[in-house]
């Protein structure tokens, strides 16, 4: 594309960090060579169809198999895994001298749907323009997913020998919770030998930006536990022109509102402390005084209640139930036999299911509605802060955008993260790729990555595992 390579070359080893703070990027005629083999890498697994409805995972797993195998990695190395129909997962290996455990290096390869309709460009083809790369999962993950191996490619011609083995695993059905059993799940329960590592690096940390200068860069260390529950209502109904007090959507609905009164309490763990001292040495003026007064051995209360004002701080504060549906009825004409509602839960990592349970059927203070799990929720430990990990993230971030903290966060969403810290491997998300806070398009309309960010992103990321991995 002739815009591309007109712009694109955005980056250097040397004016890497000048770039990603904030400087213009400096025009040339063509992107170096690491630069172009992670775009046709990136756009190759951008236009393979990784959807549930009609994509093939296992065929974007083949397509990175033969990269690796064309650039030298031997066939024993590289695993493209077939775990159902147009379902599978990549493994591959560059072996270091093996003084420390492995690395994992972790991304998922499916995304979600995107009908050509809804987006200003195909969703399945990528499209550079007004300095971003247009397609579904540009972001969400196939940035890191064609990072990881063009990264990997890079370190195997440079003939790069870590002090630990470097193991990528590309996995599918992540979006969409692993309903099949095909992907994270299935690659620690039949290939666990395959990904076995000290740790691993994953999605669900980035650099925040905010009018285009980078404010922190973000390490999620731990996730709130999914968890939804039905309310529902349950009468014997009747003829509507003879209305009775005991409705089943009223006495739903009463409930519902006791619900949406009802904060669960302040709680703050490891991270979510560290996370709120570093954000009050950001934030300003009342905020970042109620942050500090948070923090104090009796929080005060009226901090607690302004901070919980603001959304994202408020997920970071609590347990949180919100409603999210709601049926009832069955006949225009018929008093309501049942009526129930989703309420959807995202519990912190140290609190237990059943206890918010009993909280929502205290606060409901109704035993005409009952409180049923949807599906068995699935915990688990934070991962701890390490020291090494820490140090290396510090010194690389200072280098790529200088003057901005280092935020560890709790992820209000989820990772397959969950799955490896449950079998014993501390997962950490973090993806050097700078974004707009106030610009989220993750599995929405026109998905899009800067540029400047993605060539920056896999930058960082190549310097950040060689610092993790040492050797020669």
């Amino acid at each position: 594309m002739p815009t591309l390579r007109t712009c694109a070359r955005l980056l250097t080893l040397f004016t890497l960090p000048a770039l990603a703070a904030g400087a213009q990027p400096v025009a040339t005629q063509s992107l170096d060579p690491q630069q172009q083999q992670a775009l046709d890498v990136y756009r190759e697994l951008l236009e393979i169809n990784t959807t549930a409805s009609a994509g093939d995972t296992y065929e974007a797993a083949k397509a990175m198999a033969a990269r690796l195998i064309a650039a030298g990695f031997p066939a024993a190395d590289v695993h493209a895994l077939q775990s159902g129909p147009k379902r599978g997962n990549l493994v591959a290996r560059l072996r270091g001298t093996g003084k420390r455990k492995p690395i994992l290096l972790l991304a998922h390869i499916d995304v979600v749907e995107a009908k050509r309709a809804d987006w200003t460009t195909d969703p399945f083809e990528l499209v550079e323009k007004d300095g971003y790369f247009y397609a579904r999962g540009s972001s969400d993950d196939k940035y890191m997913a064609a990072t990881w191996i063009a990264n990997l490619i890079r370190y195997k011609k440079e003939g790069y020998r870590p002090d630990r083995d470097l193991i990528v695993a590309l996995e599918t059905d992540e979006e969409g919770g692993n309903p099949e059993g095909v992907g994270i799940g299935w690659l620690i329960d039949k290939h666990r030998d395959l990904i076995d590592a000290e740790f691993a690096l994953n999605e669900g940390g980035s650099v925040a930006v905010k009018d285009g200068k980078p404010l922190w860069n973000s390490i999620q260390t731990s996730e709130k536990v999914f968890q939804s529950f039905w309310l529902e209502t349950r009468n014997s109904g009747g003829h509507s022109s003879q209305p009775r007090k005991d409705n089943a959507i009223y006495e739903l609905a009463a409930g519902l509102e006791r619900i949406a009164n009802f904060d669960f309490p302040m709680q703050l763990n490891e991270t979510t402390r560290l996370y709120f001292e570093r954000m009050a040495k950001i934030e300003t003026g009342q905020v970042a005084a109620d942050m500090q007064a948070i923090l104090a051995p009796k929080p005060d209360p009226a901090a607690v209640a302004r901070l919980s004002t603001q959304v994202p701080y408020n997920a970071q504060l609590r347990t949180t139930c919100v409603a999210t549906r709601i049926e009832g009825g069955h006949a225009d004409n018929a008093l309501p036999q049942v009526a129930r509602a989703m309420i959807n839960c995202r519990i912190l990592p140290d609190q237990h299911v059943d206890e918010v349970r009993a909280t929502l059927v205290h606060v409901l203070a109704d035993d005409k509605i009952t409180v049923t799990p949807d599906k068995p929720a699935v915990s688990g430990p934070p991962s701890p802060l390490r020291p090494d990990l820490m140090k290396a993230i510090n010194t690389t971030t200072a280098r790529f955008w200088p003057g901005i903290p280092v935020l560890p966060v709790m992820s209000t969403g989820a990772t397959d993260g969950l799955y490896l810290r449950n079998a014993g491997i501390p997962t950490y998300g973090h993806s050097g790729l700078a974004a707009d806070i106030f610009d989220v398009r993750e599995h929405g309309k026109d998905e899009r990555v800067s540029v400047q960010a993605f060539f920056t992103g896999q930058e960082y990321l190549y310097q950040l595992v060689k610092q993790l991995s040492g050797g020669h």
